[in-house]
């Protein structure tokens, strides 16, 4: 089996992303709830967004991020029309394991933080795995 090497990614890179709420953001549009406010799982995947994002100019030919743990609390309700921002911040880089925390911010109001654990893998030995695993 063929060894990926070391990440080549520092502890300290960072990148936001930021995302105005809609109607197709909240619990109510995406089933996580029945309230018009931005939906947990919309939360998440906007952190996740910014780790890609955090390590996307350094990212290595044919290789690629797959979250593999995520602990997230969302800590606040965001209406429809607020713009959050998350943030990603790479705090641990051990061999193919990447350790971000992330916070979303509206305003100052922290609306969700936690930690996104991804790993770094050759895209297209990813790929072909999960295919024959289908």
């Amino acid at each position: 089996m063929q060894e990926q090497p070391d990440a080549p990614f520092p502890p300290g890179l960072t990148a936001r992303v930021e995302l105005t709420v809609t109607g197709a953001d909240t619990a109510a549009a995406v089933g996580s709830g029945d309230v018009p406010v931005l939906a947990t799982p919309r939360v998440l995947a906007l952190a996740e967004a910014a780790t890609v994002a955090a390590t996307a100019a350094a990212m290595p030919a044919g290789s690629t991020t797959v979250g593999v743990r995520v602990e997230l609390s969302h800590l606040a309700a965001t209406p429809v029309g607020r713009t959050v921002v998350a943030h990603a911040r790479l705090v641990e880089a051990d061999g193919r394991r990447l350790l971000f925390a992330v916070t979303v911010t509206d305003g100052d109001t922290t609306v969700a933080s936690g930690r996104v654990e991804r790993a770094l893998v050759d895209r297209q030995r990813f790929v072909a795995r999960a295919v024959r695993a289908s």
